[in-house]
């Protein structure tokens, strides 16, 4: 096997977070800067990329406005906003059978790990993962490299050729890219086919139900 390790974007891939980031981007714009934003559909560029950066990339805040929003979010998500989650149908079948196929599994995401372990905990996939990777509360780790980077000391260094990265946008694929890992894109979460082939996805994953035979695929000799 050239695979062996194999890290999960939480956002998006193992999660449908929707609701839960839409209506606390929504309450930290109206709670900071009085905004009201009638249609939160509007707002699901935020799912998956550092949450400064967003507030900077989406409504071109500064970056003390980015993180005083940053902060009102948090206010709603901690007790509220991360439990307005599901877990995409077939993902846990799709863990199970790429841990019963010898693949290491770890999750490696942009939301703040404090955040991710409740998360996981709360849909029973905590035990699916040797390593829980997120986001430092602090910020001295937010970028997906960074992320990424984090994982990979924890996992003890794999050779980065035997990883690969499993992400729904091109900040997954550029992040895992920065630490030499390459990136299989899913369908499925927030990204478009175009905006993960134009960041450089190895390929993509129509459906979670594809994801062993996906990984199968980019497995051969």
């Amino acid at each position: 096997m050239n695979l062996h390790t194999l890290l999960f974007d939480l956002d998006g891939t193992l999660t449908d977070s929707q609701e839960g980031i839409t209506r606390c981007v929504a309450y930290a714009l109206e709670t900071v800067c009085g905004i009201r934003v009638a249609d939160r559909s509007t707002l699901t560029a935020y799912i998956g990329p550092p949450l400064v950066d967003g507030f900077i990339a989406n409504h071109g805040f500064d970056r003390e406005t980015a993180v005083r929003c940053t902060a009102a979010y948090r206010e709603r998500y901690r007790d509220t906003g991360l439990f307005e989650n599901a877990v995409y149908p077939g993902i846990p079948e799709a863990l199970t059978a790429l841990r019963d196929a010898g693949y290491e599994l770890a999750v490696a995401t942009s939301k703040p790990e404090v955040f991710t372990d409740r998360i996981l905990a709360h849909f029973g996939l905590t035990d699916y993962f040797t390593v829980v990777s997120g986001a430092s509360m602090d910020g001295t780790v937010s970028t997906k490299a960074q992320v990424v980077a984090q994982t990979l000391r924890r996992l003890g260094d794999p050779a980065p050729e035997t990883v690969l990265m499993i992400g729904d946008r091109s900040h997954d694929v550029l992040g895992a890219a920065a630490c030499g890992v390459r990136t299989l894109g899913v369908l499925y979460g927030f990204g478009s086919r175009a905006e993960l082939t134009e960041a450089g996805a190895w390929a993509v994953c129509p459906t979670p139900a594809d994801l062993p035979a996906a990984v199968a695929a980019l497995d051969r000799p």
